[in-house]
């Protein structure tokens, strides 16, 4: 008979086996992954969805919304590229309007409108693209009829009939020009205008007509465009008029439309309208009908009638570039926002013309004092040359030797258009070292080689400077632009002394910069990291700590603040830029700046809180700066304390305190180095071991 201590021994022995037995199936086991899937996140938001759903009670309390709308953010954020990311993101959105109708917050609304057309812009493919585009028109009609109820009794000059003809005469004004037609924003005009007409009463009479002619003109623009989203555009708003008025004449006419252009999955809506064929009706010629064809033919309205943009329009006041042999960046700076189209020209050797890049800007006009021609003359560009090919258009050509490619977006505040060209890289050849030498000096470069670092140079970009002050500090006189460059200078001097690299500042003087000219600098130094050092400023006086941030979307708001002011910028710019910001980030070291600004927000934190009181660490965050769009490199940008709290402020102007805020940085950057490649500093040069 076993004693009770034996059976103890075997059921520990027991547990201890079906402990590690299972353990070895989790990691064995085929299917199963200890990372969360994008799928996963979806299926576990739409739990919280409808958990919440069932209890009336937590329907009540905003902050239960936004937790299941955070789960489903997640979804998108997880794989923004991947199958589940469109799907996450509308749900985010939808619940948010769920959320608007409990709240009547304005700001609930919006979110969930800014989510919709960001569907609509990155996922042209997916099926969420049409569900969200309906959702926007939806926003749209309601809108509408609020103004509608507070305005019903309208002006004949102000009625759904006359913007319809003023609509007609801009498409009518637009087919008579063959050189018009090439350029989007011309279509987009009219198109703007025909929707004008539906959304003035969308169950008025022209409502059908104005909707149907939108749908027409974007069915005419994909011929011009060959854009799959104008195609798709096109035939959703065909079915909306099919849905709204079955019983137009124009519902007829949108499904013979919709025909033209079929759905590898025929909606049901067309399914339906095909099955009932036999039984359809020809809708008798109405009011409308007979007001078209009067229209039709009648004289095209004065150009007053059909200006859209300011009196005076832009002027383009100058051009702007930095380059390298693979690398160029082109600056166009504009005094006001234009709109502006651009185009890849192919080589024609029969007229003896090269590859060419070329911008239109809008309702523009070049500067008196403008270099026309800027020769650039390096492995990418031969030059930059601007001019004016109608009274009220600008276009500025890039003559192309050769590149692999571009990226074209704009900045505010103000208004200038980037242009970015990227070559093949070529590989940086150093001087031969002769081993033999006892008397050679070893190069930073050769050693970093050597060692197989992967980061020989780094460029320091102290912010703001010159006109530029940055943020007023708590004690008078004391301004960001000074002591950021304090603290960049003691930076510089500590990474070649302790780590042996090349170091840059983008400014070593009170001089002005703009944002993308110290991006610039960085790219053409063929730098191999970017650091931004700012100090931090806040209204309540009691805020304080350290953060880091690297280029991404903002997830907070306080993130956004902090990129409004570096940016020099408002909020509402911020959020436009997010819009477009996964295009720029292509190809942007999204990954590695996240794990540099880590390493150094540690180090911060780590070695101030041994030398002072009351170091608070606000963490690793991301959103678009400015600064940073566009860098080649790991970049990063330092919020190196709060100059507007009276503490900090009384450090930041101390030289030990910069001393130590330095060999924190540098601490930070050895630990990247070393994660990124974990043999780089076995053979580590006797100067890089960090004092203290």
């Amino acid at each position: 008979m076993l004693s009770v201590r034996s059976v103890i021994d075997e059921a520990k022995k027991y547990f201890l086996f079906s402990l590690i037995a299972c353990c070895m199936i989790a990691i064995i086991w085929p299917g199963t992954s200890l990372a969360i899937s994008a799928k996963d996140k979806y299926y576990k938001a739409d739990a919280c969805y409808r958990k919440l759903k069932s209890s009336s009670k937590k329907q009540k309390y905003r902050d239960q919304w936004l937790i299941c709308i955070k789960k489903f953010e997640g979804v998108y954020r997880h794989d923004p590229s991947g199958p589940w990311a469109a799907a996450g993101l509308y749900r985010s959105g939808e619940l948010y309007q769920e959320l608007y109708r409990r709240s009547l917050k304005a700001s609930d609304e919006k979110s969930a409108l800014d989510i919709f057309e960001r569907i609509v812009e990155r996922y042209p493919k997916s099926k969420y693209r049409q569900k969200a585009a309906r959702k926007i028109r939806e926003f749209s009609q309601k809108k509408t009829a609020k103004v509608v109820d507070k305005k019903a009794r309208r002006s004949k000059a102000d009625s759904a009939e006359d913007k319809f003809v003023r609509a007609d005469a801009c498409y009518r004004k637009l087919k008579s020009s063959s050189k018009k037609q090439k350029y989007r924003d011309q279509w987009l005009i009219c198109i703007k205008k025909f929707e004008g007409v539906y959304r003035h009463d969308p169950s008025g009479p022209w409502a059908a007509a104005g909707l149907f002619r939108s749908g027409e003109l974007y069915q005419e623009l994909y011929k011009w465009s060959s854009k799959t989203s104008d195609k798709e555009t096109a035939r959703d708003i065909f079915e909306d008029v099919i849905k709204r008025y079955p019983e137009s004449r124009y519902s007829q006419k949108a499904e013979t439309a919709i025909a033209g252009y079929p759905r590898k999955k025929p909606s049901k809506i067309a399914t339906q309208k095909k099955a009932d064929k036999t039984k359809a009706i020809k809708a008798p010629e109405d009011e409308v009908a007979k007001a078209i064809k009067k229209y039709s033919s009648a004289p095209i309205l004065a150009k007053k009638d059909l200006k859209e943009t300011g009196k005076n329009g832009a002027t383009v006041k100058g051009l702007r570039y930095w380059s390298n042999p693979s690398y160029t960046r082109v600056v166009i700076d504009s005094d006001s926002e234009v709109s502006y189209t651009h185009r890849l020209l192919k080589r024609d050797a029969s007229i003896q013309k090269p590859q060419r890049l070329y911008v239109d800007l809008n309702n523009s006009r070049l500067g008196e004092e403008i270099q026309k021609i800027i020769p650039i003359n390096d492995n990418l560009l031969s030059d930059v040359r601007a001019g004016q090919p109608t009274p009220g258009s600008v276009r500025v050509v890039v003559d192309i030797k050769s590149f692999k490619t571009y990226k074209i977006f704009s900045l505010k505040n103000p208004f200038r258009i980037v242009i970015d060209v990227w070559g093949r890289v070529e590989k940086r050849t150093q001087p031969p070292f002769k081993a033999g030498d006892k008397h050679a000096k070893i190069p930073p470069s050769a050693l970093a080689k050597q060692l197989s670092l992967g980061v020989r140079r780094i460029v320091i970009d102290p912010g703001h400077g010159g006109r530029d002050f940055g943020a007023p500090g708590y004690l008078k006189g004391v301004h960001e632009k000074n002591v950021v460059l304090q603290i960049a200078r003691r930076l510089a001097k500590k990474i070649r002394k302790d780590l042996g690299y090349e170091v840059f500042l983008t400014r070593n003087s009170d001089r002005n910069l703009t944002l993308e000219e110290r991006t610039a600098i960085a790219n053409t130094k063929n730098a191999d990291l970017f650091i931004s050092i700012h100090t931090n400023a806040a209204r309540n006086r009691k805020a304080y700590g350290i953060e880091t941030f690297f280029l991404n979307l903002a997830t907070d708001d306080d993130a956004i603040r902090v990129a409004a002011r570096e940016n020099a910028t408002s909020t509402k710019n911020i959020s436009d830029l997010q819009s477009i910001l996964s295009d720029l980030m292509q190809n942007a070291k999204i990954n590695e700046s996240s794990r540099l600004a880590a390493h150094v927000q540690k180090a911060m934190y780590k070695y101030l809180r041994k030398k002072y009181s009351r170091i608070r660490s606000k963490g690793v965050k991301q959103a678009p700066f400015y600064v940073l769009l566009g860098a080649h490199m790991p970049a990063i940008l330092i919020e190196t304390a709060f100059i507007s709290n009276s503490r900090e402020n009384k450090r930041l102007v101390n030289t030990k305190y910069q001393d130590r805020l330095a060999e924190a940085i540098v601490a930070g950057i050895r630990e990247y180095v070393k994660e990124t490649n974990p043999t780089a500093l076995m053979r580590e040069n006797p100067r890089s071991i960090s004092k203290g």
